[in-house]
């Protein structure tokens, strides 16, 4: 019963530290889009700036500022594009690896119970089958024929 408790608890464990993985996760990329949009504010105020001391045409800065823009754009879906291919591959490894514990952790309890010369489930499930299946047997025998021809004028 202990080992059960633990294997719980482990697996609980488990299951909190990947949540905490996925919100580290997230705030990264919370804070990336953050300095990001932080980078654009202050690059249109540069050449805000720029434009005012040099007297460059606005219209050519506000190209320049929106081509940048399109760019960093393009780069931020690349970006999330990849960061969702390895979510998928680090989840799919996840559950492969569940698996794989799984059968493990299955294994190694039908070891001990060999080693132990305790039945498993389906064993016990077997026998009482077997059981079951002998009982009607001797019931049928333990029957008298008179018994058996009351029986049989009952059911029809």
């Amino acid at each position: 019963m202990a080992a059960r408790k633990k294997a719980v608890r482990r697996s609980r464990t488990k299951q909190s530290e990947v949540r905490r993985a996925a919100t580290r996760l997230t705030r990264t990329w919370d804070d990336t889009r953050e300095a990001i949009g932080s980078a654009e504010a202050k690059v249109e105020k540069r050449v805000r700036t720029l434009v005012k001391k040099t007297g460059l045409d606005a219209r050519k800065a506000t190209e320049a500022v929106m081509a940048w823009r399109d760019r960093v754009e393009r780069e931020r879906r690349r970006a999330m594009k990849r960061v969702e291919a390895e979510i998928l591959s680090l989840q799919s490894r996840a559950r492969k690896e569940r698996r794989a514990m799984g059968r493990m952790v299955d294994e190694a309890v039908q070891g001990a119970l060999a080693a132990l010369n305790i039945p498993s489930r389906q064993e016990v499930h077997a026998l009482t089958r077997r059981v079951e299946e002998l009982s009607r047997k001797i019931d049928g025998f333990r029957r008298s024929p008179r018994a058996r021809a009351a029986a049989a004028r009952a059911t029809a």
